[in-house]
């Protein structure tokens, strides 16, 4: 069953089809035990074929395998994509430009401030700077800094009468302080040159927004070094469903073909921005400078390379948003091949939690997850490779140059 994306104003209306199955059936060395095992390992992927006609217009349809939307997965590092798009959206509508010095303060115990910041090109923060920072190598504080910005009440109701529905975002990365403290933002300010810009007060998130029943998994988790056997409770934790993130992928690449209402208010520097540095490899940049030596091409880059540290080709990009965290590992991408002239998106998830426990660091993302997610990537785009076109895409759009 073929369903053009979004043909209706319900994205969830798309159900899942044979043709994802039947693919990987196709290459059993690679999927024999995922296929025997798909619930174990909770997968579901969204892959969508694009098709242009003669004035490069993209017509898309699209293909789900065990797509769920009750079934719940950690969004990890995922979350990070949409508080850069609404970053970029609230500068827009103050009349600030996004390499203005943003300077946070901290009012409360649980918060930090930041005036510096020695891996920017000038030592300070931006906006953009956190925003490079996060697509190029997923660093949680440059998300922190953004979440504490836009607030978590603007933050999901933005989402939310855009479309994105049971997307919630309640907390900070790698920051332990509980849901209440979360409710909490930093003030902020923007400098240029030694004057006041614009001055946000600190703000505090009245409304709720964890799930409505509770979301419990595994059968254990650690805590203070010890085992508690019962699930892992996952209510008050960020969600973002498979569905969502493809639409959102969408509508970042191809804004025009969806609805105004859905769409980011982006400049064309905007989008150009987050092309850019969703699919640079961070040794191609000079600020973070440590990005050079610290990571490798295939860092972040899960579908097609599984974070494989070899030099990966220059001519396939991978605009992309990865994360992995208690055992859940997840891509969501636009792949492109500008030699060949290829492209299309594939968003996927999958488990890798064999003991069921979680907290404890023994998760088999190396040995089940990445090789996963690469051989999906690549027997995608060896379908992509083989399958017929009327007409060769123009991307010049997405082919960005790569500064440093």
């Amino acid at each position: 069953m073929l369903l053009p994306l979004f043909a209706s104003p319900s994205f969830a209306q798309i159900q899942s089809d044979a043709f994802i199955e039947k693919l990987l059936k196709k290459h059993p060395e690679r999927f024999s035990e995922i296929l025997r095992n798909p619930e174990k390992y909770q997968i579901q992927i969204l892959y969508t074929r694009i098709d242009r006609n003669k004035k490069n217009e993209p017509h898309f349809t699209t293909h789900a395998y065990r797509l769920n939307q009750d079934q719940y997965f950690y969004p990890a590092s995922t979350v990070k994509l949409p508080a850069v798009a609404l970053a970029f959206e609230k500068l827009n509508k103050l009349g600030i430009d996004k390499y203005t010095p943003m300077l946070t303060g901290a009012d409360r115990p649980e918060q930090t401030a930041v005036t510096k910041d020695s891996t920017s090109e000038n030592g300070l923060p931006s906006v953009a700077h956190y925003a490079k920072k996060i697509l190029l190598a997923s660093d949680n504080d440059a998300f922190n800094r953004l979440y504490e910005f836009i607030g978590q009440q603007e933050l999901n109701d933005s989402l939310h009468k855009k479309g994105y529905k049971n997307t919630r975002i309640m907390h900070r990365l790698e920051s332990n302080i509980g849901l209440e403290n979360n409710r909490y933002t930093n003030p902020v300010r923007f400098e240029k040159d030694g004057k006041l810009v614009y001055e946000q007060p600190a703000n505090y998130s009245s409304k709720e927004f964890q799930a409505p029943a509770p979301v419990l998994a595994g059968k254990g988790f650690m805590k203070d070094g010890q085992l508690v056997n019962e699930p892992f409770d996952f209510t008050a934790k960020n969600n973002f469903p498979l569905e969502e993130q493809h639409r959102m992928l969408k509508s970042l690449f191809f804004p025009d073909q969806v609805p105004a209402n859905q769409r980011f208010n982006l400049t064309e520097d905007d989008y150009q921005f987050m092309y850019r540095y969703m699919s640079q490899f961070p040794v191609e940049t000079d600020f973070p400078a440590n990005y050079t030596e610290d990571y490798y091409d295939g860092y972040v880059k899960f579908l097609m390379f599984g974070a494989t540290k070899t030099r990966l080709p220059r001519h396939i990009r991978l605009f992309n948003k990865s994360g992995d965290a208690y055992g859940f590992l997840l891509d969501n991408a636009y792949i492109a091949d500008f030699e060949k002239g290829i492209e299309f998106m594939l968003t996927a998830v999958i488990y890798c939690n064999e003991d069921g426990i979680f907290n404890d660091d023994q998760y088999e993302y190396d040995t089940v997850g990445l090789p996963f997610m690469a051989n999906l990537g690549k027997t995608i785009f060896d379908y992509e490779l083989t399958r017929k076109r009327s007409v060769r895409p123009d991307l010049n759009r997405f082919e960005v140059e790569y500064d440093k």
